[in-house]
């Protein structure tokens, strides 16, 4: 084994993000993977799950606890429902693992707000008020020595990467935010689903989730700290039938006057060190994105608002590639190994 190389599970392996978290880490010169779990009891093959992983990793799926993943383990990455993730985290925390979350329960810092948008208690409320965000190119301060790091949800990650800027420059107000946004069928999980059933979303465009979704609070939160002042965004998610891709259109009212071209110079000057968001002349699309880890972003101004748009792959930025991208800056790897 080589020296650097770091024994890398998956706990809740079954999944969407799981399976793009696996295409990434096969390929990661410094990652062994040694450890892949689910809650089913007869310990299928990965490639009875994933058929993409035949002949290319041979791993079982197991049932395992966090005592038997941590002796496999130095780093998990944890791929479970909201609640079930910080159930079990604080065991593998304490065995001394790493752990990159990709589920909703260490994003927020209040657990007030959890409760009220999740529903029940957090179940490790104390550590979620001070755990890491680990979008990078906005909080990238102290996540090379953080042991825990709650991944971005995807709405939250296209979003803010378009906003922020401009909120801390004060070229936007930060009330009255609108965040149009359209996303493929994989954001909502493997799991069926009468909705995204193909017959029902197929040749179809509907909104969902309207003034009720999760990330609501989550975008509203990374938006309040960029801007220094209370942030207010009305969000509403669309179902679009494409298999993956986030296109978010955000609308805000300008605080000072500014050119087009300024704004785009603001975005330009804010990334230009960031290798995963391209700021854009022409318009993004998510087909420019898919399948890979970058966010492509542009600005107009129309009438008296300042538009923003913005577009990732729901399933690489808006998960297991900005997974990996938090998990390289954990162990000094180069931010950009294994991600495209």
């Amino acid at each position: 084994m080589h020296a650097m190389t770091v024994r890398v599970g998956i706990l809740g392996a079954t999944g969407y993000t799981a399976l793009e978290l696996l295409k990434i880490l096969v390929r990661h010169p410094e990652v062994e993977v040694t450890a892949l779990t689910t809650r089913q009891e007869d310990r299928p093959h990965l490639s009875a799950i994933h058929p993409q992983f035949h002949k290319v990793l041979d791993l079982h799926l197991e049932n395992w606890g966090p005592q038997e993943v941590a002796e496999r383990c130095d780093c998990v990455f944890g791929c479970l429902p909201h609640a079930a993730s910080a159930s079990v985290i604080p065991e593998f925390l304490e065995a001394g693992l790493k752990v990159v979350d990709l589920s909703a329960d260490y994003r927020l810092n209040d657990p007030a707000v959890y409760t009220q948008w999740y529903g029940g208690d957090h179940p490790d409320a104390e550590r979620m008020k001070t755990t890491l965000y680990g979008l990078p190119e906005l909080f990238r301060e102290g996540i090379a020595e953080a042991q825990l790091v709650a991944n971005p949800g995807c709405y939250p990650t296209g979003v803010s990467l378009a906003l922020a800027p401009l909120l801390k420059g004060g070229f936007i107000r930060p009330d009255g935010i609108i965040a149009d946004c359209k996303s493929g069928v994989s954001g909502a999980g493997r799991t069926p689903k009468l909705g995204t059933l193909y017959p029902e979303c197929n040749e179809s465009f509907s909104a969902y989730g309207v003034g009720t979704h999760r990330h609501m609070p989550e975008i509203e939160q990374n938006l309040t700290v960029y801007s220094g002042k209370q942030a207010s965004v009305i969000f509403t998610p669309h179902l679009v039938p494409m298999d993956r891709g986030i296109l978010s259109t955000c609308y805000a009212l300008p605080d000072q006057d500014a050119s087009e071209k300024e704004l785009r110079s603001l975005l330009e000057e804010t990334y230009a060190n960031e290798p995963f968001v391209r700021v854009r002349s022409d318009l993004p699309a998510t087909k420019h994105v898919s399948g890979t880890n970058f966010c492509d972003i542009t600005v107009r101004r129309v009438k008296d608002r300042v538009l923003t748009i913005s577009a990732i792959d729901n399933l690489i930025k808006g998960a297991s590639g900005a997974a990996v991208q938090n998990f390289n800056l954990m162990y000094g790897f180069a931010e950009t190994t294994a991600l495209l």
